[in-house]
C-alpha cells in the first residue's frame, strides 16, 4: 500500500516536471530577440520544405517541387536563397534585358542574376533581421520567379511601377545625355 501511495504522492511532482518541459520546448520554439541564426532557419525548413539535405549553413531542399540551395554567413550576417533556372548560354536574345528590366519592374524581393555559367533566382537578406515569414515568403519567391521566366518574369503578383511598355528600336527616341 505504501508503494502505491508513493507513486500517487509522486505523480503530482511528475506532472510539473512534464508541464515544465513542455514549456520550455514551447518557450525554444518563439521567435527570440537575437533574430534568425542557421538553427532557426532550420527547423522553418524542415515543417516547411519536402526533403531538405546538407548541414547548418548550406542546404540542398525540394520546396514546391522545385530545387532550392540556401547558404548563410553567420559572422558577416548574410544569407541567400537560389535556384537554378536555365544555361546562361542558352538565353535568347532580348532575355538578358527583360531579366534586368524585371528585377525593377516584377521580381519582388527575389531577382535574376548569374552564377558560374546559369541563369538563377535569388533571393538576399541580412541574416539576423529575417524574421520567420519572410523567410517563407522568400522561399515562395524564388520558386515564383524561376517559373515564370520567359514569361511574365514576375515573382508575385505584384508589378512594381506597372511594369514597362515594348517600344520599337527604330521609334525610341534619341536623346543625348547632358554633362553636368
Amino acid at each position: 500500500m505504501k508503494s502505491i501511495l508513493f507513486s500517487f504522492q509522486s505523480f503530482p511532482l511528475l506532472l510539473l516536471l512534464f508541464f515544465i518541459g513542455n514549456l520550455s520546448a514551447q518557450i525554444d520554439s518563439i521567435p527570440s530577440t537575437d533574430g534568425m541564426n542557421n538553427k532557426k532557419m532550420e527547423a522553418i525548413f524542415k515543417s516547411e520544405v519536402e526533403e531538405i539535405d546538407g548541414q547548418l549553413g548550406n542546404w540542398q531542399m525540394l520546396y514546391g517541387g522545385s530545387i532550392l540551395y540556401v547558404l548563410t554567413d553567420e559572422k558577416n550576417n548574410r544569407m541567400r536563397i537560389f535556384t537554378p533556372i536555365t544555361e546562361e548560354k542558352t538565353l535568347e536574345k532580348g532575355q538578358l534585358k527583360k531579366m534586368l528590366e524585371a528585377n525593377f519592374h516584377s521580381a519582388l524581393d527575389a531577382k535574376y542574376s548569374l552564377y558560374e555559367g546559369f541563369v538563377i533566382s535569388v533571393y538576399t537578406h541580412p541574416l539576423k533581421e529575417l524574421q520567420n515569414d519572410q523567410l517563407i515568403d522568400a522561399m515562395r519567391q524564388v520558386v515564383v520567379l524561376s517559373r515564370t521566366f520567359g514569361e511574365s518574369y514576375s515573382s508575385t503578383g505584384l508589378i512594381f511601377g506597372g511594369g514597362a511598355e515594348e517600344e520599337n528600336e527604330e521609334e525610341k527616341p534619341k536623346k543625348k545625355i547632358k554633362k553636368m
